[in-house]
């Protein structure tokens, strides 16, 4: 008998199992393994300080981001005082679910199939790796920390198969390792161009020897590959070695429910807490992973059901503001190039700039400059109504 079954081992069920475990929780999880999901791998200063990521698994450190424009005007804004550290998911997965293991879960490897209930009797069947045999986990709660298209959200949660997703694909190269006319091993290239992205972005991000290069796009029809093939092109990397290729749905909406109001509550991409308009989910995945974990303590300790609920509610105490307008930001400027110019306009402003980082950096919108926010508020009507001549760099 678990207290806990956790069925994902990515961020957010890592998390959540060491949490649990070092809280004394006798906790079970569940993983595929093998799986590599696409992620150019940026994590905050918060995220490598609240969940105490070493230095040993950061792979680069990142100290400016280039905007850049359908027509290839580019801002380079610095990250001041700082940071913005990378990971490689091939690596930092496995070190979150041993770090789990260590602290006292169990891990089981397979596939996830269903929750079986007989009164007050509850089983996790998840099919085993190895055999191919199905097998049962008897437990109080499930975490379903399951990712994008969660089986666990779509069988239990209200409304878990609704949450829009966005398809993400990336490729992990060889980088040069100097930097060049058009590529930076010190430097996040985000590009802002219908041609690579008709409703979202691509990106560069270096990862020391390798590099993260890939695109999202809600469009279906669009081909992904190809797409990332001609932003490799106009990086200059064309011709490096192909080290690896991965893709997978982003999820870009939490969901209105977190639990079943019975014994399960979900986390991470199975919430649907991935940043709009930056795409940005380790950091939300791992805070996810934490409060469900938060959530099952205090059901586990109180007996009332009602709890598991503090998941939702103690993420968006915090970030429901940020996703806020983070959304209205993507609503806003990512529908035509026209827009995606401006908003590359917008970002040479240095109250932007600051603001920008240090929401990103701190993880909450800073209120300690109200002048600075009308500023950003009139500025940014400015652009939208196309009253501001575009700055060209």
């Amino acid at each position: 008998m678990y207290d806990v079954v956790v069925v994902g081992g990515g961020p957010s069920g890592a998390t959540a199992a060491e949490d649990l475990a070092r809280s004394g929780h006798k906790v079970a999880m569940i993983d595929r393994e093998g799986r590599i999901k696409p992620c150019g791998g940026a994590i905050p200063p918060r995220l490598i300080q609240d969940f105490q990521i070493p230095d040993e698994q950061l792979i680069a450190k990142v100290t400016t981001a280039r905007m850049i424009s359908p027509t290839g005007r580019h801002v380079d804004i610095p990250i001041d005082n700082g940071f913005v550290g990378m990971v490689d998911r091939k690596d930092f997965d496995p070190f979150l679910r041993d770090r789990a293991e260590h602290a006292g879960a169990e891990r089981y490897t397979g596939t996830y199939l269903r929750i079986e209930r007989d009164g007050k009797e509850k089983h996790v069947i998840y099919r085993d790796k190895q055999s191919g045999e199905e097998r049962s986990l008897q437990t109080r709660l499930i975490i379903g920390a399951d990712g994008a298209k969660s089986r666990v959200a779509a069988q239990e949660i209200p409304g878990g198969t609704k949450t829009p997703l966005v398809f993400a694909y990336h490729e992990i190269i060889a980088a040069p390792r100097e930097a060049t006319d058009v590529y930076d091993p010190m430097r996040c290239d985000v590009i802002y161009d219908g041609a690579i992205s008709p409703d979202f972005y691509g990106w560069v991000f270096p990862h020391g020897n390798t590099a993260s290069v890939g695109m999202g796009t809600y469009i279906t029809s669009v081909d992904l590959k190809q797409a990332t093939a001609a932003l490799r092109e106009a990086s200059g990397l064309a011709d490096c070695e192909t080290i690896r290729r991965e893709g997978a749905p982003i999820p870009l909406k939490p969901l209105k429910f977190w639990d079943n109001a019975r014994d399960v509550v979900v986390a991470g991409d199975a919430a649907g807490v991935v940043a709009p308009s930056s795409g940005e989910g380790i950091f939300y995945a791992m805070l996810g992973g934490r409060v469900a974990a938060t959530a099952a303590s205090a059901t586990l300790a109180s007996g009332r059901i009602t709890d598991l609920s503090l998941a939702r509610k103690l993420f968006m105490k915090e970030h429901k503001s940020v996703f806020k307008v983070l959304g209205a930001m993507q609503n806003a400027y990512y529908r035509s190039d026209s827009r995606r110019e401006r908003f590359v306009s917008l970002c040479h402003d240095e109250d932007v700039q600051k603001l920008t980082f240090e929401a990103y950096m701190n993880k909450r919108l800073v209120k300690a400059r109200p002048m600075a926010h009308l500023k950003i508020g009139l500025k940014n009507l400015s652009h939208l109504a196309g009253l501001v001549r575009e700055t060209h760099v």
